[in-house]
């Protein structure tokens, strides 16, 4: 497929699209943290979509075919930066609020479009851009700042902004490293593969495994599993592989807007005014950076 550099109707779509399913998930993981310990949650996700992903390959008779030089090594690479992300992530939810904890992972387009500007061809900084990241990272800064009258959980901002560091590292492995080369099916393939024995390994670090699992839980893991697990993500290694990736992963912005929206209507979470203007700095950021 020819790369497109500029994002088009349908990448737009998508990405919205993307976005907005990105949104829900992070209320979806908060919630199934109720019946299941976050790491041992993100290590069922991550089997349960991978189990989808070779009954799809099947189904469609994909095969990995034969692999670039140096494809396997990053592709465990690419396995483990993907478990990093999620363990960050999902202990991050399972510690602080969807709305904190939203903001500050979905600041990863600030850190791609940073080292984008110095590793990618043609991703430099005009000085637009240079305003946006600046507005951007004011957000995360102010985000930090307010403790929301301390009951706010330095752990959990800490793990969202690491796992923001993972997720724009992937990007990054996925642009520089001969996984370049591959299909999206096939990378996926390899994240699913090896993060999902290395975060159930890992699960007992956060204490008991099982919680308190209601049939709603299990219905939310088999969401995450086809949804966002599976296909979600091989929509998003495809648009990453297709457009330009600071520009994708621009379009995140959406996702914090829309968490904090779901996080205060259907968690009951409180959103206090410097939470608002931390997201619309972040928010306003990330497109400016977005521009051509």
């Amino acid at each position: 497929m020819e790369q497109k550099r500029a994002i088009d109707g349908f990448g737009a779509a998508a990405l919205i699209g993307f976005a907005t399913l990105l949104a829900f998930n992070q209320v979806v993981i908060k919630w199934t943290g109720s019946g299941f310990n976050p790491l041992f949650q993100a290590g069922i996700r991550s089997v349960l979509g991978f189990v989808v992903l070779v009954l799809w390959m099947a189904v469609r008779r994909q095969r990995l075919g034969v692999l670039p030089r140096g494809a396997i090594t990053w592709g465990v690479i690419a396995g483990l930066l993907f478990a990093f992300e999620f363990l960050c992530l999902f202990a991050a939810l399972d510690l602080g609020s969807v709305a904190r904890v939203s903001i500050l992972f979905y600041s990863m387009p600030v850190w791609l479009a940073l080292v984008a500007h110095f590793l990618l061809p043609g991703e430099a900084l005009t000085p637009i851009r240079a305003i946006g990241l600046v507005l951007a990272m004011g957000g995360v800064v102010l985000a930090l700042l307010d403790r929301d009258g301390g009951t706010a959980n330095l752990w959990a901002d800490a793990l969202a902004l690491l796992a923001a560091f993972g997720w724009a590292a992937i990007a990054l492995c996925l642009r520089l490293t001969p996984q370049a080369h591959v299909p999206p099916v096939t990378q996926l393939f390899f994240q699913l593969l090896v993060s999902a024995p290395v975060m159930l390994i890992l699960a007992p670090i956060f204490g008991p495994l099982i919680r308190d699992p209601q049939p709603i839980h299990y219905a939310s893991l088999a969401f995450q599993a086809v949804f966002i697990a599976s296909f979600g993500y091989m929509l998003w290694f495809s648009l990453i592989k297709r457009y330009r990736a600071s520009s994708v992963a621009s379009f995140s912005f959406l996702s914090p807007v829309l968490a904090v929206l779901m996080g205060w209507i259907l968690l009951g979470e409180r959103v206090g005014p410097e939470i608002w203007a931390a997201l619309g700095l972040v928010a306003v950021g990330v497109v400016l950076i977005n521009r051509k």
